[in-house]
């Protein structure tokens, strides 16, 4: 009697829902840092994004090895951007519903955030113009670069590219609130800034919004001499 032949693993040597392969491959040829060697790598879940389990050998300050497993969250890069108008001294964010958010004790789960969105197959800056003219309704004309930072290096592999933008009515292109197809139901918000700044720690707790702009206050558009 022949036995069947064993199912592949989706997400490993068949495609899983987004149709990708390989994935346990992932860090196996990193060589950046001698004090690390990647030893396995396990897929744990490939739904829409990607956790793993590695086991790394890793060399301590003092000499000695030892053996970790670090557990990694790939949803992809992000980017974000805050739009900024300076003779109206405000800016442009938005309310949404973060169920992540709500179910660890935020009162009712609406964030007020800045325009943000994942990278998919864009480069940064053309993903930070779909998303702001998606969710606040802007066409931006030059965008500036802020900075590039990992929010939760101790396990999430994202990497979040910051811009700022300014608009006015010139810039307005549509009502934004998001994709519906995509369950995005998304409020547009145009604050004073010196309001969206009280906010900061109470009504606004998202943290890519507060750098953002606690960097206009200190170095960006709103910085006093």
């Amino acid at each position: 009697m022949t036995s069947a032949p064993a199912a592949g693993v989706p997400g490993i040597d068949i495609p899983d829902r987004r149709g990708r392969t390989g994935l346990d491959q992932a860090g196996r040829d990193l060589s950046g840092n001698p004090r690390v060697r990647v030893r396995d790598v396990r897929l744990l879940t490939s739904n829409w994004f990607v956790t793993r389990a590695t086991t790394i050998d890793f060399q301590h300050s003092d000499g000695h090895w030892s053996v970790e497993e670090r557990e990694t969250y790939d949803r992809g890069d992000g980017a974000c951007i805050l739009l900024y108008n300076v003779a109206r001294r405000s800016v442009i964010l938005s309310r949404q519903f973060r169920y992540p958010a709500y179910v660890n004790g935020h009162p009712d789960g609406n964030l007020i955030e800045a325009a943000a969105g994942l990278l998919d197959d864009d480069d940064p800056e053309s993903a930070i113009r779909r998303e702001a003219e998606e969710e606040t309704g802007h066409a931006v004309g030059p965008v500036e670069r802020v900075f590039e930072v990992f929010m939760s290096p101790g396990s999430v592999t994202e990497r979040v590219h910051f811009f700022a933008a300014p608009y006015d009515e010139s810039t307005r292109a549509g009502a934004g609130g998001g994709l519906a197809g995509e369950g995005e139901d998304i409020a547009v918000l145009e604050l004073d800034f010196d309001e969206a700044m009280a906010m900061v720690g109470t009504d606004i707790v998202d943290a890519k919004t507060i750098m953002l702009l606690q960097w206009a206050a200190l170095s960006g558009p709103f910085a006093t001499v």
